[in-house]
């Protein structure tokens, strides 16, 4: 029986218009485009495995074209600069058969600068920063939500009590901006990873996986680097330094992140060890994470982990290390 192959052209037409229906919902529905826009560069992935860079590049050009006639030129080029990248570099570590921590850390490296370039653009073209203009934007949406709760009769005393706490917690944010881009660089490579690797696997493709989450190890750097920025915090806020205090902040709480990831890998490796269910892990998990206390007595255990290797020792005491 024969069977018809599908050409690389008429791939690259469906998933240019695959990637132009989702960007067109990226930018109208409310909750749904912020995940359409997370998955905007699968169909970049897809063809880079599939068919070579080359009709990747030209799909992800006709896609930005018709996004500019059909939305805003200026949309078009800051979604594709955005997300583009990270759909080639993905791609280019599938197709080579890279392995998966090799893909994920090029793909990160690549999301966050073309995150960082989409901004410089913007900043090049309105001279406002665009970060700035996303708080703004935040701010006034809750003047408008406290003007509401006046007219419905509410206190102002306790409006003016939310308005001040809402105004640190947003100049707060502001300090992190950094931060944010590279947490929007990790979630857009860890969806396009993730999901993009799935998608390939049903196409019947195979894709480099992940070590087993409880075999985790962040690099040790992460530690140097928390001790480092406790010393940039106290040099900044001492000599009031705001630039070093700002990237100090930043690189503390980038810190104390990598040593939550650590950390809960060491809990899975735990809840392995002790053959705990998936039903009892979930509970312990949210317990651990929403409680601010036990957060941080987990991600100072991942920083320590990283230097230690706790898992190691755990090993030896039962003879059960294999690790060379």
């Amino acid at each position: 029986m024969e069977q018809h192959r599908i050409t690389p052209l008429t791939e690259s037409g469906m998933l240019v218009a695959l990637s132009v229906v989702m960007a067109l919902g990226a930018l109208c529905l409310p909750v749904v485009g912020v995940i359409l826009a997370l998955l905007y560069a699968l169909p970049i992935l897809v063809l880079v495995v599939r068919h070579g860079m080359r009709w990747a590049v030209m799909a992800a050009a006709a896609s930005a074209v018709l996004m500019a006639a059909l939305i805003e030129p200026m949309v078009s080029l800051r979604m594709a600069i955005s997300f583009t990248p990270t759909g080639l570099a993905l791609g280019i570590g599938f197709r080579r058969r890279w392995g998966g921590v090799r893909v994920f850390v090029l793909a990160l490296a690549v999301s966050i600068l073309a995150k960082l370039a989409a901004l410089g653009l913007l900043f090049a073209v309105t001279g406002v920063n665009p970060l700035n203009m996303e708080l703004e934007a935040v701010q006034q949406t809750f003047d408008a939500s406290f003007q509401m709760y006046e007219g419905m009769g509410v206190s102002g005393e306790a409006i003016d009590k939310s308005r001040a706490q809402i105004g640190e917690g947003l100049q707060f944010v502001s300090m992190l901006l950094p931060l944010v881009v590279a947490m929007m660089g990790l979630l857009d490579t860890a969806i396009g990873y993730f999901v993009g690797g799935r998608v390939l696997r049903r196409l019947g493709h195979e894709t480099p996986a992940l070590p087993p989450f409880a075999a985790w190890r962040l690099p040790q750097v992460f530690l140097y680097v928390f001790g480092f920025a406790l010393v940039g915090l106290y040099w900044g806020t001492t000599r009031d330094i705001k630039m070093l205090n700002q990237a100090a902040l930043n690189l503390n709480m980038l810190a104390i992140f990598a040593g939550m990831i650590e950390g809960l890998s060491l809990m899975s490796y735990v809840m392995d060890r002790y053959r705990l269910s998936r039903l009892i892990r979930v509970p312990i998990y949210a317990m651990v994470v929403l409680n601010g206390t036990l957060a941080q007595i987990l991600a100072f255990a991942g920083l320590f982990d990283m230097l230690f290797d706790y898992r190691r020792r755990f090993g030896k005491k039962d003879g059960t290390d294999k690790r060379s």
